[in-house]
């Protein structure tokens, strides 16, 4: 064997391949006490010849971790609005694990299109490589200022849980690493319940009540459960034993509660993802409660075209334009999940090719300049919405429990009896006097009454 001179723990191998020259001198200190990197360099040092391509080989897997490090944290981050403590999920991704993160969202109105917001972002945490929780919040959909009676929010957390499982399913990521937990499945215990009296004890009203303003429904005589609603979700970060909570901005304060109430009770931070306000269809927000305002996803095709045909959108107008907000954070990202990121518009009417976008601000640039107009822009939309609810739609008519929860869960509401309404005597032929019968003669003159004898004299 031939010698080999003795090399500093710090100098770069010589080595023939650039690549390994190229990864000697972009590691930081942490990578170099790393046991992975120091076993690659080392196993070059150990040979020439025919050990070399291989060698090469390892070098260039772990470089090539390190970038899927970057990619995976780079999806994590994308569309979002606000990243608290985001080093938290970041030396989790850098050492190859798999961030747990949890959404919760209460069992209450019927899902719409809305939640492929929230959906579209989780299928990215999947698609990174997260471990993903979606809490069905049963409990605190009865403690939201009473929305619905818990009967009502247990057939309606089975719902949700069918509706989220196959939406995640329909943009093609795995589901494997996904787990649907139900709150009332460890609410209730001991230790739970424990911990949410400690909490009360060492949190204001005004505290509480700061951290779901923007969540609970606020009323001038609210019932107390609106003041544990908060408590509850942060201490569900403890029990779900995630390292990050995913939200909407609208959860800011209570995520900045989360922060400070976890540590009084001895539990750590959590990192928290905040997805930004999308307006909806007709500018404002999409509400369960307005059907016009809403894109079910159990609409049918000619009813999902019909709703964004009426939808809102001002020409060349790009702020708080509800159709270029659903493209950037719904169309997108679902078809870079399914394989390639574009957004297709058809332009065969006019005779003109098809324009084919892969960012959004190419979209926004061409919808001020009057290039892509409402008119081009809703069916293009349509058809990709349509082509996501298909196998939504699909599962559902093909799974007799799930029509049987939706009946049970969202119950048509009862029909109003028609009251007749009493419209008096001065109408023609409104008034008729009662009939009554004619007078019955007897032997003498004098009638007497068919209806009634008189009493005989005694």
């Amino acid at each position: 064997m031939r010698d080999r001179p003795r090399r500093s723990s710090f100098a770069p191998p010589k080595l023939e391949s650039t690549v390994v020259l190229d990864l000697w001198n972009t590691l930081s200190l942490r990578h170099l006490f790393n046991p992975l990197t120091f076993l690659v360099l080392s196993a070059h040092t150990r040979g020439q010849g025919r050990d070399e391509g291989r060698n090469r080989k390892l070098v260039v897997t772990m470089a090539a971790d390190n970038s899927n490090a970057e990619q995976r944290f780079a999806l994590i981050k994308e569309n979002l609005a606000e990243f608290l403590n985001e080093e938290i999920i970041k030396k989790v991704v850098d050492e190859g694990g798999h961030p747990k993160i949890y959404w919760g969202t209460a069992t209450t109105g019927r899902p719409h299109c809305g939640y492929l917001v929230p959906a579209i972002k989780m299928a990215q945490f999947l698609a990174a490589g997260c471990e993903l929780t979606v809490l069905l919040a049963d409990i605190h959909g009865f403690l939201d200022n009473l929305k619905a009676p818990l009967e009502l929010v247990m057939h309606r957390a089975e719902f949700y849980r069918y509706t989220i499982s196959t939406l995640l399913g329909a943009v093609g990521v795995s589901t494997e690493k996904l787990k649907i937990v139900l709150g009332s499945s460890y609410q209730k215990s001991a230790e739970y319940v424990m911990d949410v009296y400690k909490m009360a004890s060492i949190i204001s009203e005004h505290d509480a009540k700061k951290a779901g303003a923007e969540i609970v429904k606020q009323t001038d005589n609210a019932p107390l459960s609106g003041l544990l609603y908060p408590i509850l979700q942060v201490l569900d970060e403890q029990y779900l034993d995630v390292d990050a909570q995913f939200g909407g901005v609208d959860q800011r304060k209570l995520f900045i509660a989360a922060k400070e109430w976890l540590p009084k009770l001895g539990y750590k931070e959590r990192a928290h993802l905040m997805n930004p306000m999308v307006p909806g269809l007709h500018g404002g927000k999409m509400s369960s409660s307005d059907p016009d305002s809403k894109i079910d996803l159990l609409d049918s095709p000619e009813t999902v075209a019909k709703k964004i045909k009426k939808a809102h959108a001002a020409p060349q107008v790009t702020e708080d334009n509800g159709l270029l907000a659903f493209i950037e954070y719904v169309l997108l990202p679902a078809s870079g999940l399914r394989g390639k990121k574009e957004f297709k518009v058809e332009r065969e009417r006019d005779g003109l090719e098809t324009l084919v976008y892969e960012d959004i601000e190419k979209i926004r640039e061409d919808y001020k300049n009057d290039i892509l107009t409402p008119q081009l822009i809703k069916p293009a939309i349509t058809r990709d919405l349509n082509a996501l609810l298909a196998p939504i739609q699909e599962a559902f008519k093909n799974n007799k429990e799930w029509q049987e929860i939706a009946e049970k869960a969202y119950p048509p509401p009862p029909k109003k009896e028609k009251k007749v309404k009493n419209k008096g005597t001065r109408y023609p032929g409104g008034g008729k006097p009662e009939e009554k019968a004619l007078p019955v003669r007897t032997n003498g003159d004098a009638p007497a009454e068919a209806t009634e004898a008189a009493p005989s004299a005694q």
